[in-house]
């Protein structure tokens, strides 16, 4: 059998439709074989021209349908904890605040409840896409096989370039979050955790689980805790007896006026640029589609894990932002203060103003865990891009190469060389500087992510028109589709495009705010327009898409006991 050439050149073929006489191999991917990413696939006599076929789209063959060669261990429990985790972060706890001084408590409310929607929006889509093809290849495997490679490879390079920067600026960040209690050198701080990262990364990949099981429960009670006592402070619990409620809300307002701009344009703006400090809180909750390819049962686990953590996660923000604009005065001074540590978080001012002690230095113990486990998870998250391009033929091989226990273990230092640019904190700006550049960097290319797989699942939806194949007979299906993607992809870039939008007012002009707020677009473009020039991909068409190879085999899936007792079928619900 002759070797595949990569889809989109100028000689390689797609996957046409398999329920047709003669369909094709998939060839946007060159499928190497039986042992390893340097052979040739192999298949028995007369299967080559049948590989559509549902059940032989279930052979794992590496590179075939973005098959890897990372182990399935990671447990339902592990999937939904990595969900709280990448959703609860330090865009809760600190960046909120910052966030109610521009926007006011109405406006802060209702940005978190909008990019909740388009949220929920992206995940109807990737869910679907995650639940039917739960391989190595991921996101950028989305992208490659539904829309063009250049926008796989794009996809890739941005948000696996973002976040493994980022690995150093949460740990820059867990740095300056100890400046709360000691003056230990930060140096210090950012070894240890740089360290932690590094041995959870490189072990078997049910250790990071069981971190992120750890760590996302600390942040939830936490968070839980937060929502508990705000309730206590509003109604008048605290020390002080002062029963706030809705004071706020008119005193000194629901609105800001946004850069001194008065009346319904002042509050819009506010508003609006609110939307950035939302994103950031919220983006994060997807990466539990990247663990899909280590998951032992998908097919339960991706639904289950997509659905429920994006409603716990919607409901937290929206009700957090609801009790923050009520304990906090949008004018306090110490929400704008730019410390990086419990000093700036609305919930620790509110805890300080009621005079309640204490309460502080656990905040900023959860803080501290957040800004850590976001380092952790960004290793984990960078090292399977980086798999997800070498199962994609975009980068060399050795990159999907993995140990015994299962750990690309070439991916992961690769990911993790970015943490110790964490010693750069260390200079003029300091880590809190380098916390919000890596905001509106991170931001961006979520942003853009988010828009790219709605983008995926709407040429998937129109491949599954084109092609016959009915989706309500696939493992899970997305809600409200296509017009959910639709929307979630609209909502992105809307966001994105104008995310830097207070730069252009009068008298707010900043060449450096302008960076931050847009580098992240040519980051995205770039890639796109080279790997288009230089490998002369195509645009896959929706009869010739490839919608069969790389599905998980049910009988594959270890046994799974049904909780009986009313304990069990609580904490089932719950996680």
């Amino acid at each position: 059998m002759s070797d595949l050439e990569p889809a989109g050149t100028s000689k390689g073929k797609l996957f046409s439709n398999p329920l047709t006489a003669s369909a094709e191999k998939s060839s946007y991917l060159v499928g190497p074989a039986q042992e390893g990413p340097d052979a040739t696939p192999n298949y028995p006599e007369g299967e080559a021209d049948a590989y559509g076929d549902v059940e032989q789209s279930r052979t794992n063959v590496y590179g075939v349908g973005g098959v890897g060669n990372t182990h399935r261990r990671l447990t339902a429990r592990h999937v939904t904890f990595i969900g709280f985790g990448g959703g609860i972060g330090t865009g809760l706890f600190i960046g909120t605040g910052s966030a109610l001084a521009k926007a006011g408590p109405a406006g802060l409310l209702l940005a978190y409840i909008i990019v909740g929607a388009i949220l929920w929006c992206v995940m109807e889509s990737l869910g679907e896409l995650a639940t039917l093809i739960p391989q190595a290849g991921t996101f950028p495997h989305y992208a490659t096989r539904l829309v063009d490679p250049a926008l796989g490879f794009t996809l890739a390079i941005s948000y696996g370039y973002c976040y493994t920067i980022a690995i150093a600026s949460e740990v820059s960040a867990a740095a300056i979050v100890v400046s709360y209690w000691t003056d230990i050198t930060p140096a210090v701080v950012i070894t240890v955790g740089l360290a932690l990262i590094f041995l959870i990364n490189i072990l078997n990949v049910r250790f990071f689980g069981e971190a992120e099981v750890i760590t996302a429960s600390i942040k939830v009670l936490c968070f839980v805790g937060l929502i508990l006592v705000s309730l206590v402070i509003t109604l008048g619990g605290a020390p002080d007896r002062d029963r706030i409620g809705f004071r706020y809300w008119t005193n000194p307002g629901a609105f800001t006026d946004f850069n001194g701009i008065t009346g319904a344009t002042g509050h819009f703006l506010g508003f609006f640029s609110a939307f950035i400090n939302a994103s950031f809180s919220f983006i994060g909750v997807e990466t539990v589609v990247i663990a899909a390819a280590e998951t032992a049962n998908p097919l339960r686990s991706i639904p289950k894990a997509t659905k429920r953590v994006t409603y716990r996660i919607c409901f937290f923000y929206v009700i957090g932002a609801l009790l923050i604009g009520m304990i906090v005065p949008y004018n306090d001074p110490n929400l704008a203060s730019g410390s990086g540590n419990a000093n700036s978080s609305p919930f620790v001012i509110a805890i300080k103003n009621a005079g309640i002690p204490v309460l502080g230095s656990v905040v900023n113990a959860c803080i501290l865990v957040s800004a850590w486990s976001a380092g952790n998870s960004y290793c984990y998250i960078g090292a399977r891009i980086i798999v997800a391009m070498a199962v994609d033929r975009q980068l060399p091989q050795c990159f999907s190469r993995v140990n015994r226990r299962g750990v690309p273990y070439y991916a992961v230092i690769a990911s993790f060389l970015f943490g110790p640019l964490a010693y750069l904190s260390l200079g003029s700006g300091g880590a809190s500087q380098a916390f919000t550049w890596i905001l509106n960097l991170s931001t961006v290319a979520g942003l853009l992510a988010w828009m790219t797989l709605c983008i995926c699942f709407i040429r998937f939806h129109a491949g599954c028109k084109a092609q016959g194949l009915d989706r309500n007979t696939l493992p899970y299906k997305g809600r409200f589709q296509p017009y959910a993607a639709w929307v979630g992809a609209i909502g992105s870039l809307i966001i994105t495009v104008f995310s830097g939008f207070s730069v252009f007012l009068k008298g707010n002009w900043s060449a450096a705010d302008f960076v931050a707020s847009y580098i992240g677009i040519p980051i995205f473009v770039v890639p796109f327009v080279l790997w288009k020039l230089f490998k002369r991909t195509r645009f896959v068409r929706a009869s010739e898409m490839d919608l069969y190879s790389g599905r998980f085999d049910p009988s594959e899936a270890p046994e799974e006991h049904t909780p009986t007792s009313w304990w069990g079928k609580f904490l089932d619900w719950l996680f």
